[in-house]
């Protein structure tokens, strides 16, 4: 269960004009490929990335900058959910990424990550000043027709400040 913070983080953030503004000031170029946080709760994280004729590569398809961008939006959102359930100064960063292509994105690509509790689990680890942990998450990009185009590994390290 998430509480009220939390709530009004997914809130605050899957409303489209202010994740625009996040965008904006923070992520412009997720702005422009039109890369969308489409659904955040404790069971999983979607987003969306179209298919443009400014986000495609010369074979045609969706370019992996584009794609790892959306793949990255999936597994942070719910790294931050996770991050507004304790009142602790921690930093988050990404220390390591895999991909695996599997098929060409020729299509709108949504991934979905199902981390949250990996990530939940991780805030309650982190009860010391200078207390580290990592989360690797998961997320699978699909096409349109639902097939695999991609799965992304995202390694989140969190260090408590305070």
């Amino acid at each position: 269960m998430l509480s009220q913070k939390q709530e009004k983080f997914k809130v605050d953030f899957l409303n489209i004009f202010k994740q625009r503004f996040y965008f904006l000031q923070n992520l412009p170029m997720a702005l422009l490929s039109g890369t969308k946080l489409v659904t955040l709760d404790d069971e999983k994280a979607v987003s969306t990335v179209p298919f443009f004729w400014w986000n495609k590569n010369p074979f045609k398809s969706i370019y992996f900058a584009v794609l790892s961008m959306a793949a990255e939006l999936s597994t942070a959102a719910p790294a931050m959910l996770a991050l507004k359930g304790t009142n602790a100064n921690i930093a988050l960063i990404i220390t390591e990424t895999n991909a695996v292509f599997v098929k060409k994105a020729q299509s709108k690509i949504i991934f979905t990550c199902t981390d949250y509790s990996m990530f939940n689990h991780a805030m309650q680890g982190l009860t010391q000043k200078d207390d580290s942990v990592e989360v690797k998450a998961k997320t699978v990009g699909r096409n349109a027709k639902g097939e695999e185009v991609a799965t992304f590994y995202f390694t989140w390290s969190f260090k408590r400040r305070d």
